[in-house]
């Protein structure tokens, strides 16, 4: 291919082009090949890319995805930007711990839902997220690369373009992204530290609950108890997870006789549940469950970023009455 400099000029509705110089390793390889090489583009996005009029360019010039390049060629792809015009911008106070042009961590609270489900259209994260970006003048996408339960608090990594998207969800696919927990947990597992390798499924009596079954989905928890209060009677435990499954860690816990403080599908503050401590239910209102560390190498520099959210007010609360059980 001719070889120039001339680069069109990218127009508004794009976001900050990603682009390679082929080297001599790539000469005369198709574009598509150079694109998954050297960026990790996957063919999904190609498909996309192929489809807008600058998404794939070569020195300037529109081309196809098995058209061939040359050593020295500049390979420039542009995403079209778009928005959540199905997402109700909504003002709401953010706790937005990193944020750069290509992703968010947001520091969720408790009682707070990830994303718009039927019947919960607005007072969601989402909302707030979209209106922050629609303040500042930005045209994005809500694309979490993960999800936390309404009453789980911690860190919410959202991607703002889908090259970050897909990035980073294959971070999480690969293990590549730590995500660690911090639970307050009846009891103490009777190992200090230890793997609940057991499989999840839905309960066959109530699919809104999930339960260890033979016949599950491959589900792994890593833990370590961080602390024992009151001669055993709680615990706050570490947690690692090596898959993620729906509601993995309350599951597993409960399995090893450990039920999360304050949760009201697998432990003791359900209407029906016996056993737990008034005082500890009082103390919080949700399953003690906190999304504390979140660590990803960054997509576009490559740095390997580490974020942590200090516990929440309830969770410092309960734990104040659990150090007061010594």
């Amino acid at each position: 291919m001719e070889h120039h400099s001339r680069i069109v000029p990218v127009a508004a509705e794009y976001y900050e082009p990603l682009a390679v110089v082929v080297s001599s390793e790539d000469d005369g390889k198709m574009v598509r090949n150079v694109l998954e090489r050297r960026l990790g583009v996957s063919r999904k996005l190609l498909s996309r890319l192929k489809l807008t009029e600058l998404g794939i360019t070569v020195n300037g010039e529109r081309v196809y995805t098995n058209d061939r390049v040359a050593t020295g060629d500049l390979v420039v792809i542009r995403m079209e930007q778009e928005e959540s015009d199905d997402i109700l911008p909504e003002q709401m106070a953010l706790d937005i711990v990193y944020e750069d042009k290509d992703l968010l961590i947001v520091n969720k609270p408790p009682g707070l839902i990830v994303h718009p489900t039927q019947g919960h259209y607005t007072g969601t994260l989402a909302n707030g997220v979209v209106h922050h970006w629609k303040s500042r003048g930005e045209k994005v996408r809500f694309r979490p690369i993960h999800r936390l339960d309404e009453e789980t608090s911690g860190l919410v990594a959202i991607a703002k373009n889908p090259y970050i998207h897909q990035q980073l969800s294959e971070q999480l696919q690969a293990g590549e992204v730590n995500k660690r927990y911090r639970a307050y947990v009846y009891g103490s597992p009777v190992a200090a530290k230890g793997t609940v390798d057991e499989p999840i499924d839905r309960d066959t009596d109530n699919p809104h609950l999930r339960v260890v079954r033979a016949d599950g989905y491959p589900s792994v928890t890593h833990y370590e108890v961080e602390a024992v209060y009151g001669g055993g009677a709680a615990a706050k435990v570490r947690i690692k997870l090596e898959t993620g499954r729906t509601h993995q860690i309350r599951v597993h816990m409960k399995h090893i006789g450990c039920p999360l403080i304050g949760d009201k599908l697998y432990g003791f503050a359900g209407e029906e549940a016996e056993g737990g401590s008034p005082e500890l239910e009082a103390a919080v209102q949700r399953q003690a469950l906190h999304a504390a560390i979140l660590s990803f190498k960054h997509p576009i520099t490559g740095e390997q970023m580490t974020f942590e959210a200090a516990l929440p007010d309830d969770l410092q609360q309960l734990e104040a009455a659990l150090l007061a059980l010594e």
